[in-house]
């Protein structure tokens, strides 16, 4: 099992410390989300000061930027870090699209492929100095000169994977992408019943097989360690906020309705309109949390981790920060990174 862990984005040098300690502690790849400051910039500083880890986008969000914008950012990750690069893309929901980013809402899963396909025929075009002729639905493609095309650069090619909620997109991810980063909001049940059943559906439908994608499990603040009681009461603290946040998002009650909980989201809905964001926390029951998350010390941790993941996902999401105990940190990664994974191969996307 792979072992990732996501730096900060808001601090340029904080991202190259915590890109640091992962790489020292054995983590096989650092990741940024995008929300309150830009995913690539941190990745770009933290191609700077490592050698081994890969970096990625953990998600990079795909429809407000161009699908030639979001290659252009994702070849020079590639070549700065040397092949190290990971572009991880997400649609986020309709209201976000609509109200903060400006754009007109479509169906996400077929814009979806339009842009992963765009994208690849825009790299393709590039690598072999061919023309660009890409039509879809969504994008039409056609202009590429000399002045505007980068070298080949001789790389392996640029692993995408798609973020995951719905069925849908699940099914997309196993289609045509090489790995899906599943919600960090989910359960075990709704990996091994709903996540996993979709993303089977599409890796059929693309005559692949299970170990030719990443299934990408845990997600920031859903598994939690730390170097002594206090840096995991913090953490729970955190995993408890977290929980209500997206129980108060209708798109993520999926996961409620399985566990006949829709209930608790209908509790929180509310909360957020009327800016009571601190007080959502205390609605979800302490009892519940271990439902949604793992959160122990590092010796426990893969233990618990091969529990809730083991056979189900090929990489977790372990969040740190710069004043962890780095020898003991390190036993915990290398012993998780001994769970057997079905994942095989880096690159296998359909062409």
């Amino acid at each position: 099992m792979r072992v990732i862990t996501q730096i900060p984005n808001n601090d340029l040098l904080a991202a190259q410390t915590v890109a640091r300690l992962a790489e020292r502690t054995g983590f096989d790849a650092i990741v940024t989300a995008e929300n309150a400051h830009n995913p690539f910039l941190p990745l770009a500083a933290a191609a700077l000061v490592t050698e081994r880890i890969e970096l990625g986008t953990a998600v990079a969000m795909a429809f407000p930027r161009s699908p030639t914008v979001t290659a252009h950012v994702a070849w020079d990750l590639h070549l700065a870090s040397k092949g190290r690069f990971n572009l991880g893309l997400g649609s986020q929901v309709k209201s976000h699209n609509e109200r903060r980013y400006g754009l007109i809402w479509s169906p996400p899963a077929p814009r979806m492929r339009d842009y992963i396909a765009a994208v690849c025929a825009i790299w393709q075009a590039w690598e072999t100095n061919g023309r660009l002729d890409f039509h879809s639905d969504t994008y039409n493609l056609s202009l590429m000169t000399p002045n505007f095309s980068p070298k080949p650069n001789g790389l392996p090619p640029i692993p995408i994977s798609l973020a995951t909620v719905g069925p849908a997109m699940l099914r997309l991810a196993g289609e045509v992408c090489d790995g899906a980063r599943l919600h960090p909001f989910s359960t075990k049940r709704y990996l091994a019943e709903v996540s996993h059943v979709r993303i089977a559906e599409g890796l059929a439908k693309s005559g692949r097989s299970r170990d030719q994608i990443e299934i990408i499990a845990g997600g920031y603040g859903f598994i939690g360690t730390g170097r002594n009681a206090e840096a995991m009461a913090k953490a729970r603290a955190y995993v408890r906020y977290r929980i209500a946040f997206y129980c108060s998002t209708r798109a993520y009650w999926d996961v409620l309705r399985l566990h006949d909980m829709e209930w608790l989201g209908e509790r929180v809905n509310p909360l957020p309109r009327e800016n009571r964001w601190e007080e959502m926390k205390t609605i979800i029951p302490e009892d519940l949390i271990d439902l949604f998350a793992t959160v122990t010390d590092y010796e426990a941790l893969p233990k618990a981790i091969e529990q809730r993941y083991g056979g189900l996902a090929d990489t977790v999401l372990l969040q740190i920060s710069a004043d962890e105990d780095e020898d003991r940190l390190a036993s915990c990664v290398r012993n998780i990174q001994k769970i057997p994974s079905p994942f095989k191969s880096k690159v296998l996307r359909a062409s």
